[in-house]
This record gives structure tokens, C-alpha cells and sequence, in this order.
């Protein structure tokens, strides 16, 4: 199914060079069939060109009426004017996914033509590893079928769950800004082996090889994260002592005030667009 469709998106950045990257490793969609676009970045244009082998255009030379899917990969600032200037161009059947934090299905369909399909999306930039925990929801106007492309392309850079939009905020704190917690961890992990005496690249290798092991062990056994933590948790030694100074200068609580932190910020951006929706 996807062989036959065409991808296009608006915005040229981090997270639409994640996904384009997952995308073209897939295979599963031709790169002829994958189109970058932005305003009039023609230096960035080309550079994703060269990288990746797919059609790069500034948005003024977009054809749309070619277009299966849209992908709003823009700043979510921008989001009005972009719905301004697409809203006499885009096809009324050509599918719009949003990847911009905080903006709702119901903002994005009060600046579209009545009966426009819109799903909201949010990937992490794990994308680019193909390795993204990525939700989608529904618009008002959206079928099965559209939802079940759309999984299938999403599936191109990651695993997708298909949630109620009123939970988007929460995922973005944890999986949206996710993976930066992790390369705060990382960063640190790999000053107290420096400290310690280790290379910076060995301590860095070390530390992410312990992570991705500690995620299978998540992803694969049927215990609790709670649980394998008792299980590798002797008393009175090294990692329970380790354990004691996380507790001891809040890790536990930096950790849950990070995503409420995200997920509090995301609320903060839909509402200040519902107040300008309400307003127009």
C-alpha cells in the first residue's frame, strides 16, 4: 500500500530529517515518492536531497494535488499561517498529519476546508534509528482505512500506538521529549567515568550498552521495571548504595517532574491556540 503512495513534508528540520532517514532505511515506501519542502531553505533543501535521493522543493513549487499525505513538520508557531496559505491548495482528500507539539486535530481542522482528514502524530527522533514510540489520533473526519496507512507509514520508524487525543500531552512528556532525559543521563553517566578515569567514548559506549540492555530486559521479560530492579538490588552493595544516592538527591522525583514539565508545556501551547481559535 504504501509503495503507491506520496509523502510530502512542510518543514525541513530535526524531526523531519528523523523521520525521512527512517523512512528511506524502511524501503518500504520509494524515495521518488518521498518530498521535502520549506519556504525557501534552498540550502537545507539540497542537503536533504543529497543525503536521502528524494524530491526536494520549496513550498511555492509543491504540486499538491499529487499528494497522499502531508506532513506538518514545521514550528508549531507557524502553524496558522501555514493552514492560511495551504488551505486553497491542499486536495481535499489528501490525508494531513501533524508532528507540532500541543497543536490539536481541532485547531488544525478550523484552519482547513470542512471534511479535511488530519491526524495528529508524535514521534520522538529515534525516528532516524527506526526506533521511534510514536502516537496517532484521529481527527473528526478521518476513516479507518487513513488511520491504518498512516500506522503502516509510522511503522516505517518505529512502534505506533493509536491513542485518544486528550492523552497526546502526556505521551509527549514521556516519549515526544523522552529520548532527551535519556541523553541527559547519558551525558552525566559519562562525566563520572570520566571521573573515574574511563576514556569519554568508553564510558559513553558502557553507559548506552547498559541502557539499551536494561530497555530489552523492559521490552522482553514479564516483570515490572520495579521488580527487576529488586532483582539486581542486593543490600548493602554497590547498586543499592548507588540507589540511595538517586533517592537521596531526588532522581526519582526529577525524573516524573521531567515529564510533567513536558506534558504541562504541551498543554500550555494548545491552549494558547485554542485561545486564538476562539478568538478568530
Amino acid at each position: 500500500m504504501l509503495n503507491k503512495q506520496t509523502v510530502a513534508f512542510l518543514g525541513a528540520g530535526n524531526m523531519a530529517e528523523a523521520m525521512i532517514s527512517g523512512m528511506v532505511e524502511s524501503n518500504k515506501i520509494p524515495t521518488e515518492q518521498i518530498i521535502v519542502s520549506n519556504r525557501s531553505n534552498q540550502g537545507r533543501l539540497q542537503e536533504l536531497k543529497a543525503k536521502y535521493d528524494i524530491t526536494a522543493v520549496t513550498k511555492d513549487e509543491l504540486n499538491f494535488d499529487e499528494l497522499d499525505m502531508l506532513i506538518l513538520a514545521m514550528k508549531p508557531k507557524d502553524i496558522d499561517a501555514v493552514l492560511e496559505s495551504i488551505i486553497d491548495e491542499v486536495h481535499p482528500e489528501t490525508v494531513i498529519l501533524s508532528v507540532l507539539a500541543g497543536i490539536t486535530t481541532e485547531h488544525m481542522e478550523e484552519g482547513l476546508h470542512k471534511g479535511q482528514k488530519v491526524i495528529r502524530v508524535m514521534p520522538n527522533t529515534s525516528s532516524m534509528m527506526r526506533e521511534s514510540a510514536t502516537a496517532i489520533a484521529a481527527g473528526e473526519y478521518t476513516t479507518g482505512k487513513d488511520m491504518k496507512i498512516a500506522q503502516e507509514l509510522l511503522e516505517c520508524i518505529g512502534e505506533v500506538y493509536t491513542i485518544n487525543e486528550e492523552k497526546m500531552d502526556i505521551f509527549t512528556g514521556i516519549a515526544g521529549s523522552g529520548p532527551a532525559y535519556f541523553y541527559y543521563l547519558m551525558e552525566h553517566i559519562e562525566k563520572a567515568g570520566k571521573d573515574g578515569g574511563l576514556e569519554p567514548e568508553v564510558a559513553r559506549q558502557i553507559g548506552a550498552q547498559t541502557i539499551l540492555g536494561a530497555a530489552k530486559m523492559i521490552m522482553e521479560r514479564e516483570e515490572t521495571p520495579a521488580q527487576l530492579r529488586k532483582n539486581v538490588t542486593s543490600p548493602n552493595g554497590t547498586t543499592a548504595a548507588g540507589l540511595e544516592a538517586l533517592e537521596k538527591f531526588g532522581g526519582g522525583e526529577a525524573i516524573a517532574q521531567a515529564v510533567k514539565g513536558a506534558e504541562r508545556r504541551s498543554k500550555e501551547i494548545s491552549s494558547q491556540f485554542k485561545k486564538v481559535l476562539i478568538a478568530n
